[in-house]
């Protein structure tokens, strides 16, 4: 059986078996047959549907297509997300599931982790940590081509997260499996603060934000997450010993924003043609700051609510 599967298995490499290859992954559950990257989709996706955040979209589609091209990295790619709410962080997380794997975040490959769900009592680190350790390396080992979200980083306990460091690394060996494959997405509010502040002032000097690069904020926000208490990341070695990737700000929206978000929201619903609804909602939300009123407070994520109050 092992001879006729591994015959199988080579037959499916040659290009003209396409159809074979469809029957082999419709019977099979590897992970390299749900693993189907798109990322001209997702480019696609990212610039469509993700407002005002212009390095955002450049760090990731550019990291994402620059990593699944090299067919043996050297280590894995590590993605850290900061911003306020309502930025589009958590969207741009699920667009990289919907468009890495065939079944999308529902992928048993896609692995998502929330600290007040999965890591609620902080006197529990120890325990955290050994659980996390074995859940990576097992689910590594199952499929290297796996996707580790860890949402709410504002709230994950303290060390907890520096047990992932020897898997982020250049040296580490995982049995049976290449582990620099894998994706790590973080994404916190933390940072925000700095964020907030060059937007701010950039926009006082009269300037574009696509003028902010990410060379204005990298440092700055690996300085804020390391030096924050608040942090999952305070005084993490994966910061210590430069690990991340890179650090992918997102900035706050201006009402121009929100009001793309309205309408991108009604024309889900099949009411595309409701203007009076996007400058209701956008005119209904609080900006900041008080002198110039700049940018949301809440980003898009009380569109939906304000969209049913005015409809």
């Amino acid at each position: 059986m092992l001879v006729v599967r591994c015959a199988l298995v080579v037959f499916l490499c040659s290009p003209v078996c396409g159809v074979f290859q469809k029957l082999y992954c419709a019977i099979s559950e590897s992970c390299d047959c749900d693993f189907r990257p798109r990322i001209r989709d997702l480019e696609w996706d990212l610039y469509k549907n993700v407002y005002g955040q212009h390095l955002a979209q450049d760090i990731v589609s550019e990291a994402v297509d620059g990593f699944l091209q090299n067919k043996s990295p050297d280590r894995p790619l590590v993605l850290s997300f900061h911003g306020s709410s309502g930025t589009g962080k958590t969207l741009v997380s699920s667009m990289l599931g919907n468009h890495l794997y065939g079944s999308a975040m529902s992928s048993p490959f896609v692995h998502q982790f929330v600290p007040t769900l999965h890591f609620p009592m902080p006197q529990r680190v120890n325990e955290y940590r050994e659980a996390l350790k074995l859940w990576v390396q097992g689910n590594l080992t199952e499929c290297a081509r796996s996707i580790f979200l860890f949402d709410e980083m504002e709230k994950m306990p303290s060390g907890l997260i520096d047990v992932l460091e020897p898997f982020l690394g250049p040296s580490h060996i995982v049995f049976r499996t290449n582990y620099r494959k894998a994706i790590y997405i973080f994404i916190s509010t933390t940072g925000e603060e700095v964020i907030n502040k060059l937007s701010v002032e950039n926009r006082q000097a009269g300037r574009d934000r696509e003028e902010i690069r990410l060379s204005d904020l990298q440092d700055a926000i690996a300085q804020s997450v390391y030096n924050n208490t608040s942090s999952g990341f305070f005084n993490s070695s994966i910061i210590q010993q430069k690990l991340i990737t890179r650090f992918v700000p997102f900035l706050p929206l201006s009402r121009r924003h929100i009001e793309r978000c309205v309408r991108s929201q009604l024309c889900q619903q099949g009411r595309c043609g409701r203007s009076d609804v996007v400058e209701a909602v956008g005119g209904d939300m609080i900006y900041t700051p008080a002198p110039g009123q700049y940018f949301s407070t809440t980003g898009c994520k009380a569109v939906s609510a304000k969209i049913n109050m005015f409809l």
